[in-house]
């Protein structure tokens, strides 16, 4: 059955519907939230880095350092390639490899979808919802739940091969790294248990553990091979060793960080709950400088290029910002929240609003590029694999979207 947005909450919250703002209840139910001094100095710009296969998007963001960066021309004159019934609202972010889709739903079904066939190849039922992307490597998908448990399948069968217990459940994605001596595949996890966890990718069996002292949901960005980085509830941006999971550096922000940061070099671009996109060297004290925006929070993962950050706000606008020192070079103006985390093509950064339109806009100057209606509220982020765009929409739709790059 494949259920409305408006069915499906009513299920969840039933009689409520009619009386609060259906975007703000989807946010309430689906988006995870959590209960200085400037350094104006003008770092040099580290240069982005393309995904390891412009064809695959095997990891949230497309790559370990969460840049939703895509070394590609925009699609052109976007159509709708083909669409797959989901059973529920898209709530997350899809991955691609090796021909295959795969994406999870508000109901806690993940999916795995050839790209070429358009069927469906196998489907997993977990306990809750999934709110965020699987990763992809060797054969094996790993994918967190709301059910409190964390899964590594069979890419090919979608049978268990482990899984873990968390104390709550897991809102980011994960992240798959080599470890520091080549020798083992390791997958770094974020819980809403405030525990980042390393584990084995063989058998989920734990490398080590750091705890945090609030909920987490960001996924861990990996720095140079060395370091992660992420930013958690407990409004701090922590800085740890790889190889040992050692705390390295922690750099205190004014508010809450309810999603993924993003990272060049050894900067670190972080949205938070009081308007700021802030900047932060790795070894840092002090962060580097503060975005600051209006009375609406950034709810969504920034993006990066060469020049720019990008991110998206409940002001339903999306935001770029200058990478040397934070100064707005525009916004572009949507009908409704953003809270799709956008990827930046080498000439178009694409997003995703609650409007029910995909757009792009110019990065040199947020002028618009095209907008796709969708008729669904897009709170996932897009991906991009064999030259497609891919997004679930809030009525239960995955969207496979093509275009001309003429």
């Amino acid at each position: 059955m494949n259920l409305s947005l408006t069915s499906w909450l009513e299920r969840l919250a039933p009689g409520r519907i009619g009386s609060v703002s259906l975007p703000i209840l989807f946010a309430g139910l689906l988006l995870t939230s959590c209960e200085k001094q400037q350094d104006t100095s003008s770092p040099k710009l580290a240069p982005t880095t393309a995904p390891t296969a412009l064809t695959d998007w095997p990891i949230t963001r497309g790559s370990p350092s969460l840049q939703g960066r895509v070394h590609a021309a925009v699609p052109k004159a976007p159509v709708i390639e083909w669409t797959f019934p989901l059973e529920s609202p898209g709530t997350a972010e899809a991955a691609f490899a090796d021909g295959a889709i795969l994406v999870g739903d508000a109901m806690g079904i993940l999916y795995c979808i050839d790209l070429q066939t358009r069927k469906l190849r196998w489907k997993m039922e977990t306990g809750d919802t999934i709110q965020a992307a699987p990763a992809i490597s060797n054969g094996r998908v790993f994918i967190g739940s709301g059910d409190k448990h964390f899964y590594a399948l069979d890419l090919k069968t979608g049978d268990k091969i482990w899984s873990i217990e968390g104390g709550d459940k897991f809102s980011s994605a994960p992240t798959v790294v080599t470890s520091p001596d080549g020798k083992a595949e390791w997958v770094l996890l974020n819980g809403y248990d405030g525990i980042t966890r390393c584990l084995r990718a063989e058998d989920g069996s734990i490398v080590w553990k750091y705890e945090t002292k609030d909920f987490i949901n960001g996924t861990p960005a990996v720095i140079d091979g060395r370091l992660i980085a992420f930013g958690g509830c407990d409004q701090v941006i922590h800085i740890l060793n790889l190889a040992d999971g050692s705390l390295a550096n922690k750099i205190d922000t004014d508010a809450q960080i309810t999603n993924s940061v993003a990272t060049i070099g050894t900067t670190v671009y972080s949205g938070n709950h009081a308007n700021q996109l802030v900047a932060a060297e790795a070894d840092a004290v002090k962060l580097t400088w503060i975005y600051q925006a209006n009375e609406f929070p950034f709810f969504t993962s920034p993006a990066v290029d060469d020049r720019n950050v990008y991110i998206g706000s409940r002001d339903k606008s999306l935001h770029a910002i200058q990478r040397s020192d934070g100064t707005r070079v525009w916004t572009f103006k949507t009908g409704g929240r953003v809270e799709s985390s956008p990827i930046a093509f080498d000439d178009g950064i694409v997003f995703g609003s609650s409007d029910g339109r995909l757009y792009a806009a110019n990065p040199a100057d947020g002028t618009e590029l095209w907008r796709l209606d969708l008729g669904e509220d897009l709170t996932a982020s897009p991906v991009y694999a064999q030259g497609r765009i891919i997004i679930a929409g809030g009525d239960g739709t995955l969207f496979v979207i093509n275009g001309s790059k003429d």
